[in-house]
């Protein structure tokens, strides 16, 4: 007699069932779907002896109102920011070729140009002086400038040395120097600069605009648009 063994296996029903994976929203997020079929679900399983309160349920239903609000203010937010980097990239794009004012003492002499900036004191100054350097720290020429009262002064560098010698092209510093309430004081310059491209850089920086010189700086720095 040969004995024999039929393996059949266990039924599926015994084994271990995978929980299905309900669909519709699977970022993690209650859509305002969710959250009346929850409420439906609480008052449907609360105790008749101790009711929901009126109050408390009308507060569950605006908070979840006012947090539904907020996601979709901070989506049109995000399509706003979007928009507004769009139009300043196209504004800065129209900036290339042109002279933009911006706070800073490096001035950029070109072959038989000039150089021109500002100087910005919110007081008045007395016996002001522009000092030009050239890259070595040497002293190439002074202008004085006479004495005036607050706000911005405007000035300009023919490109020549203190004896009328055309200087070379290159990088020179402005330096203003005057007597303010009645001390000597370095004021603050801000400088015409050729703008040669636009870098549209991360989100925190926003967009950057290549000058002439090797400098750059942000768009939201520029002072003034022309020269």
């Amino acid at each position: 007699m040969v004995d024999s063994v039929n393996n059949t296996g266990l039924g599926n029903n015994y084994y271990w069932q995978e929980e299905a994976v309900p669909e519709g929203n699977q970022n993690g997020q209650l859509t305002q779907e969710d959250f009346f079929s929850l409420l439906t679900e609480q008052l449907s399983n609360q105790d008749p002896t101790k009711p929901v309160d009126n109050d408390q349920m009308i507060a569950q239903m605006t908070q979840f109102t006012m947090a539904d609000s907020l996601s979709q203010l901070n989506e049109k937010f995000d399509s706003f920011a979007a928009s507004m980097t769009s139009n300043q990239a196209l504004q800065a794009s129209s900036l290339i070729g042109q002279n933009v004012l911006v706070q800073g003492n490096q001035g950029v002499l070109e072959e038989g140009g000039n150089v021109s900036g500002m100087v910005i004191t919110d007081q008045a100054a007395y016996s002001m002086k522009i000092t030009i350097e050239n890259s070595y720290g040497e002293t190439v020429k002074v202008i004085p400038v006479g004495d005036h009262e607050a706000g911005n002064i405007q000035f300009n560098w023919d490109g020549t040395d203190q004896n009328g010698n055309v200087m070379p092209p290159g990088n020179y510093k402005i330096k203003a120097n005057a007597t303010v309430g009645g001390e000597s004081t370095e004021l603050v310059t801000a400088m015409h600069r050729h703008v040669d491209s636009v870098s549209l850089a991360s989100s925190s920086q926003g967009i950057i605009l290549n000058l002439q010189g090797e400098q750059s700086v942000k768009l939201a720095d520029v002072l003034e648009i022309g020269s």
